[in-house]
């Protein structure tokens, strides 16, 4: 897999949310398509258990057990997503759970956009294991 868009574009220059944007639907591609390489299920149960991936607490604790094998650059990500100022938290999210996933969406949208297709999939890989 390679990027999408070929448009030219500076991860290191865009803002940590911007990053996390980009990462919310990224991670959310992997997941849809872990899911349906499963088994052929009903859209209905495959949206379901998407969504109990991709939700923040599910991603907070996806992030704990990437933590110990994140190089400093993307630990460095990842905390300049966490710290980032954001002007709401859902009412069914801890604030906690809510800034470590968009740490977690930062990291795979710098990563993705940088062409670390590779380091996703390594990444992603932990995660469902």
């Amino acid at each position: 897999m390679e990027r999408l868009f070929a448009g030219e574009c500076d991860p290191k220059q865009l803002s940590p949310l911007t990053l996390a944007f980009v990462g919310d639907c990224v991670f959310e591609l992997f997941v849809r398509e872990w899911l349906v390489c499963q088994a052929n299920c009903p859209v209905n149960a495959l949206h379901k258990h998407s969504v109990a991936q991709v939700c923040c607490q599910a991603q907070a604790k996806s992030m704990e057990k990437l933590m110990p094998f994140l190089t400093e650059r993307e630990q460095q990500i990842f905390k300049r997503g966490r710290n980032a100022t954001t002007s709401h938290v859902p009412k069914n999210a801890s604030p906690k759970d809510y800034h470590a996933a968009t740490g977690f969406e930062t990291m795979f949208g710098y990563l993705y956009l940088n062409g670390e297709i590779a380091r996703l999939r390594e990444l992603f890989s932990m995660i469902c294991e």
